[in-house]
């Protein structure tokens, strides 16, 4: 099976009046079709340029990112990405916030709209569909957003840190919802986190990245099957990888003090 996305030896550095700043250095990964990979650093290892570089709103200076063999392009229809915040627009509908994409494409049809209906339903947002953005508990919002980006039914799911700034109990719930969809509609994701219970608990592979440039330190495969619970948080093996990702981010974050 060839990879969905393949990036290699990608670089890209900064430019203003006083000089050259690094931002990634040789980066090089591969993601295959319906894995999740989780993506771990200290803030400012350009884990949200990366992301920039892979849906193509950056050009790396070296390297190729490629997506299903050809490369990426600003706009390119074959990803999905959200971000932190939700940015839903207060003066449309939940259902017409969910439908901007499609809207923006020109691919409003009949089977897209009922696409859209069902994941309404499915997720549980559906009564909601005509309440606006400010009626809705944060953690609805997000499932709203999600929603918007699953509509144009992307090969590849980028999520910049999507559930960074809900409460403890509200992410776990959507975290749930995540892993279900992800599972049903075996979705291949990468996934940006500070978290890193979140990052064992959702992915496949973790890539862990420090920083003065970004670069990637070390990638950990999580051989235990999804969905997990928890519980699989306690597993011995689980415990030996978090206790090593805490141990590299400390020492960039303590080198960088």
């Amino acid at each position: 099976m060839k990879p969905l996305l393949d990036i290699t030896d990608v670089s890209l550095s900064y430019h203003d009046l006083t000089g050259e700043t690094p931002a990634l250095s040789h980066i090089s990964f591969q993601l295959m079709p319906g894995e999740f990979l989780a993506i771990v650093g200290p803030s400012g290892c350009g884990k949200s340029t990366l992301l920039n570089l892979i849906c193509g709103l950056l050009r790396p200076e070296q390297g190729q990112i490629l997506l299903d063999g050809t490369p990426v392009t600003s706009g390119d229809c074959r990803i999905g990405y959200m971000l932190q915040k939700d940015h839903l627009l207060e003066w449309r509908t939940i259902y017409k916030n969910v439908l901007l994409g499609l809207e923006i494409r020109g691919e409003l049809t009949t089977e897209k709209l009922s696409y859209v209906d069902q994941i309404l339903s499915d997720y549980g947002l559906d009564k909601f569909r005509l309440a606006r953005p400010s009626q809705l508990s944060g953690g609805m919002r997000q499932r709203a957003a999600l929603i918007r980006t699953l509509a144009l039914k992307p090969e590849l799911l980028l999520l910049d840190e999507p559930f960074g700034a809900l409460d403890a109990i509200t992410r776990l719930h959507l975290q749930a919802l995540l892993t279900e969809i992800a599972t049903k509609k075996r979705l291949t994701i990468l996934f940006v986190t500070h978290d890193v219970d979140e990052a064992l608990l959702l992915s496949d592979a973790i890539l862990v990245m420090g920083t003065a440039p970004g670069r990637i330190l070390r990638q950990y495969t999580l051989d235990a099957p999804r969905p997990r619970t928890m519980r699989a948080l306690s597993q011995p093996e689980f415990i030996r990888v978090k206790g090593e990702i805490l141990t590299l981010l400390d020492k960039e974050v303590t080198a960088d003090a």
